[in-house]
């Protein structure tokens, strides 16, 4: 820019990583070319949030999707889960994992739903970590994470007394381990992201279960909540969305901001925002 000769440059938003942190205006300044912020800062915050959100808070960005019967309920009361949403919003849920460095979901959901948490059907090559989040590091042996680990990554996200032999077993099928601390009801998530954020992770697809959206929720460490609507009526009997949150009044649960809403075949989709953002 100097040899060029260029007298002024304007940009979004100055880098936040310690290592950087604005020393390229100042040498550009130190040269004597004037340099401006705030071009479209807005959009590149948004643009770039996973990347702040790791280099400020210590975490990745998450998002946490839902897909949900009328009445709030991911699946009947015996468990059946398949399908609440039609294939359009699955198509969509598949999209939106391609636009993130990770899929998360808890021991739970993977135990029940042996889930695949790959990207079909788009033509995209791209393959998201595969985390499952168990304090006891429950992830079954024979299910298609751990069979497939070899070639798609699995972490999993774990308490500090993990048996040696198991954790051995698990990391001969390719699973990566990671220990976190733990709380009184599990996992501590803030300290699962945390070690997530110190892996480069920077985007955060979380899919449930609702014990799981709970914790997240209730530790303020939701970002985006993405919520598939079914025109469905699963009852008081069927499973929550979202697990027991620990507060009693109404001015300390979470609350987000309606950024948009769509009609996607015949479920409806609501995107939110945590208030801060």
């Amino acid at each position: 820019l100097i040899r060029a000769g260029v007298a002024r440059v304007v940009a979004a938003v100055q880098d936040p990583f310690p290592h950087v942190d604005g020393q390229g205006f100042t040498k550009l300044r130190q040269a004597g070319i004037s340099c401006e912020t705030g071009l479209l800062q807005h959009e590149a915050e948004a643009l770039h949030q996973g990347f702040f959100t790791r280099v400020r808070h210590g975490r990745p960005m998450v998002t946490l999707k839902l897909a949900l019967s009328l009445d709030g309920r991911i699946a009947t009361a015996s468990g059946e889960s398949r399908w609440i949403t039609g294939s359009e919003a699955r198509a969509r849920v598949h999209l939106m994992r391609s636009t993130h460095d990770a899929v998360m979901v808890g021991g739970g959901t993977a135990r029940t739903d042996d889930p695949d948490l790959t990207i079909r059907g788009l033509g995209i090559a791209r393959k998201p970590v595969r985390i499952v989040v168990s304090a006891q590091g429950d992830l079954p042996m024979d299910g298609k994470l751990a069979r497939t680990a070899q070639d798609h990554p699995v972490w999993l996200c774990h308490g500090p007394d993990l048996p040696g032999q198991h954790a051995k077993a698990l990391t001969d099928l390719g699973i990566r381990l990671i220990p976190c601390a733990t709380s009184a009801s599990g996992l501590h998530m803030k300290s699962v992201l945390q070690a997530l954020g110190k892996t480069g992770l920077t985007r955060v697809f979380c899919e449930g279960g609702g014990q799981l959206a709970g914790s997240l929720l209730s530790q303020n460490l939701v970002d985006h909540l993405v919520v598939f609507h079914a025109g469905l009526i699963l009852g008081a009997h069927g499973r929550p969305g979202i697990g027991a949150l620990p507060f009693d009044k109404l001015a300390d649960h979470p609350r987000l901001t309606l950024q948009g809403t769509e009609r996607i075949g015949a479920d409806a989709v609501s995107y939110w925002a945590a208030s801060a953002i």
